[in-house]
């Protein structure tokens, strides 16, 4: 049964999940802020509302940049919706918890989808849907989460998605500043960088992430699927959440800091997250 989904937050996330929706047949109602990108959902079929007007939808997903704008969404929702509300963004996972009862006061169901996948992923329907909260408001996402990705995973109680997420991403974005490393080392010996990442790629150290990310790092071209400032973000977050709980240091963690704000320094932040290659490019050459 088509459904009208609504959309809050028409980044490349945003985006890529009300091309999948739309493709399935069903119906989109998007808001964001920015206001070409409800002007580019309607175009590519959809329909660009205000915030009140999506929670008329059958459900609604949010696909905001922070946890705040996700506490804004449910703090001027309309009181009495009962309707189900998934948050497919990395978010910290102690305040998503609190949210929920936030939500559950205003007659709000929160439950959690974040993304473990790049917005290529998403087009492709090949990313990892991490699900976690109330059994019944995910049973009510999986009635549109075919036509995102057949590949999900419920991992349990609400918040436990996204600490699983933050846990992909520290192994991910680390991966990322490895290949990047290595690749300006295989370049600071003279070696040709097509022919190595070629080599690499059959060796022992090829992953997921060198087979997507070398390339683009190789060709310098770094048009955005996951943005700079979206990893620092998570960063930031996962270095958080281990204080939290009882890690006093991350030690890679905190290096891997310390290039993102060198790549926000020199203006990469818009850039592709394969673009820790500059960063380190520079770091290398201080």
């Amino acid at each position: 049964m088509t459904k009208t989904v609504g959309i809050f937050g028409l980044g490349l996330i945003g985006m890529a999940l009300a091309e999948r929706l739309m493709a399935a047949g069903h119906s989109v109602v998007g808001y964001d802020v920015d206001v070409a990108r409800g002007s580019l959902l309607q175009e590519n079929g959809g329909k660009s509302g205000d915030p009140r007007e999506l929670w008329d939808c059958d459900i609604l997903l949010s696909a905001v940049f922070s946890t705040d704008q996700l506490a804004d969404i449910i703090n001027a929702a309309p009181n009495g919706t009962g309707k189900v509300l998934v948050t497919m963004s990395t978010c910290d996972p102690d305040q998503i918890a609190a949210l929920e009862g936030t939500a559950r006061d205003r007659s709000i169901v929160l439950v959690e989808a974040p993304i473990s996948g790049t917005s290529l992923q998403v087009q492709k329907g090949t990313a990892l849907l991490l699900l976690a909260g109330d059994a019944k408001g995910l049973d009510a996402f999986e009635d549109i989460a075919d036509a995102i990705s057949p590949n999900r995973e419920r991992v349990g109680a609400i918040g436990n998605a996204n600490k699983t997420k933050l846990a992909i991403n520290c192994v991910l974005g680390l991966n990322r500043a490895a290949v990047a490393e290595g690749l300006v080392f295989a370049e600071a010996l003279g070696l040709n960088p097509d022919t190595y990442l070629q080599t690499a790629l059959r060796s022992a150290a090829r992953s997921d992430v060198m087979a997507a990310k070398g390339p683009m790092m190789v060709a310098r071209d770094f048009t955005p699927l996951g943005r700079i400032a979206q990893s620092q973000k998570d960063f930031k977050l996962i270095r958080e959440m281990a204080a939290r709980n009882g890690h006093g240091e991350m030690p890679m963690v905190g290096r891997y800091l310390e290039v993102m704000e060198n790549a926000e320094n020199a203006g990469d932040s818009d850039l592709d997250n394969s673009a820790v290659f500059l960063a380190v490019q520079r770091m290398a050459k201080a």
